[in-house]
This record gives structure tokens, sequence and C-alpha cells, in this order.
């Protein structure tokens, strides 16, 4: 069995890191589909790929399946995401220990959305209500467990205001978060301003940025009303211009994404972590754009 390594460890490095987001797929076809789209990325070199959990059950059993995929077949090192949604506290210990114990050691802790159809966040009987809580019992299972956590560059949509939400992501790294990788974000000043008062705060660990190259101009509108991220009014009207024609939108959103990396790495950015909706074409044309 192959054990990942921890996150944490690549940091160390001092080199922009390249991970990708996977998203479990509903059906068996979808599986096979998601098996041809990581065997097309092989040859960019990620540092490590996480898999998103399904809310309510929907795709939690294909999480782990995916995951299994990516480590064994593909040779990655895999951080499966764990939400508190639905789940008592033996619950997700359990799940903890089958991941342990089938050689994952990096996890995305997350509190998790409502289920569909829900609008506010209900924890289930002895179940967990913050990240934070869900950071400190997977730590108590095990020490080595290397924990990522969601930071949101412009506020996540619950908070009040900035600064209650930057206390709460204190509260996530102070009960043993390694990293923390943020929300996704087209204007990279938002996630400069979100660093620096991170640092204020005394968040020392490392922020990796989320970028999500623009495939649908009604798909992202969709997506940013959910997460609170701002579309700028210069990439909007491209993108309006161009909105009958998915491939050029898709070139649009692919050159915006690689103007946001470049800078980022420019800037001294820890690494970045890409949103790609398991689309192979858009993760290829940024690498082999960062590879000119």
């Amino acid at each position: 069995m192959q054990t990942n390594p921890p996150i944490a460890h690549l940091f160390s490095q001092q080199r922009p890191l390249r991970s990708i987001e996977f998203f479990p797929p509903k059906d068996d076809a979808g599986v096979e589909a998601l098996r041809d789209t990581a065997a097309a990325l092989r040859k960019i070199s990620w540092d490590y790929v996480s898999v998103t959990y399904g809310a309510g059950g929907s795709t939690r059993e294909r999480t782990a399946q995916v995951a299994h995929i990516l480590k064994n077949e593909h040779g990655l090192t895999v951080m499966p995401h764990l939400t508190c949604v639905g789940h008592s506290r033996a619950e997700l210990v359990d799940i903890a220990e089958k991941l342990y114990d089938d050689g994952f050691r990096n996890i995305m802790t997350l509190r998790g959305d409502p289920p569909k159809g829900s609008t506010t966040f209900v924890p289930a009987a002895d179940g967990l209500r913050y990240a934070n809580e869900l950071v400190t019992l997977l730590k108590q299972r095990h020490a080595d467990f290397c924990l990522g956590v969601a930071g949101y560059p412009e506020k996540h949509p619950e908070a009040p205001d900035l600064a209650t939400d930057i206390a709460n992501l204190k509260r996530k790294v102070d009960a043993g978060a390694d990293f923390v990788t943020t929300q996704l974000f087209f204007d990279n000043d938002a996630y400069y301003r979100f660093v620096e008062r991170c640092r204020a705060a005394g968040i020392t660990v490392p922020i990796v940025p989320g970028i999500m190259p623009v495939l649908s101009l009604k798909q992202i509108q969709r997506i940013t009303s959910m997460c609170g991220a701002t579309l700028p009014a210069t990439l909007t009207r491209r993108l309006e211009v161009a909105a009958e024609n998915p491939a050029v939108v898709e070139l649009i959103g692919v050159e915006w994404a690689l103007t946001q990396i470049r800078d980022l790495y420019r800037q001294g950015a820890p690494g970045c972590h890409l949103y790609i909706l398991n689309r192979t074409n858009s993760a290829l044309a940024l690498a082999a754009g960062l590879a000119a």
C-alpha cells in the first residue's frame, strides 16, 4: 500500500506548488471519464490533488473511489475532502481511520455547505458545527495528519465581516491546520489583502490561492453568487461579448487565469490550486501557458 507524504513538507522546498481539484462523478461512466482525464493530465507534474466531498451523502462513496484511483493507479499525492455535514463524531472518526489505514495522510478539512435545499447549516446528532472542531478531532486521532482548511479572500458568505471571518480562520489554524487554500477569486489584490490581514492576525501557515478558469459565463455567475467571489467588470464584459461561443469563452477564461497565476508566482505565492471542474483542456492549456 502506498502511503502519501504530508503536503506540508512540500512547502519547505521554496517553490510554487502545483495542485488541482477533482470532483467525484455521479456514475460509473463518469468514473471512467475521470480515469481518462487523470491519464491525460499525468504529463503535468502535480504536487498533489484534492477530491471534493458531496453534502448529504451525494458523492461520499465516489470520493473514496476517486481518491483510491488517483493514489493507487496514478501514484498521486491525494487530499480527500472531509466535511462535518450529516456526520456524527463517531462517523467522522470512522472515516478518518479508514483514510489513515489506506495510506492517506492529507485531508481538506471543511465544515461543508448545507445539503441541497437547505439554507442554514445544522449539525448532525452528536456532530460538529465548525471546521476547527473537525481539525481538532482529526489531530487528536493522528497527529501526523496534514490538514488543509479553507480561506475566503472576499469573506465567507455567512460571516458578518472580514475581521470575524479571519478570526474564524485563525481558530482553524490554531487547532492544528497546516495550510490554507482559498476560495476562487479573479482579482489578485483581493488575495494579497487577505494574506496581509491573515499575517497581521498571527496566521503564519502557507496560504495557497485557489484559481478557477472561467468555462461559462452563466456557470461562473452562479458559482460566484454562492461563494461570495466578485467578477471584475473587465472580465465580465469580455465574457458577455463571447457568451455565444463556448470555445472563445474558455480561451478568455484560461488567459485571465494565466495572468493571475503568473502574477501570483512573481509575488511569491506558495503555489496555485486549480479548480477546473474535471475539464482536461483547461488544465493542459494552463500548464502549457506556464511552461512558455
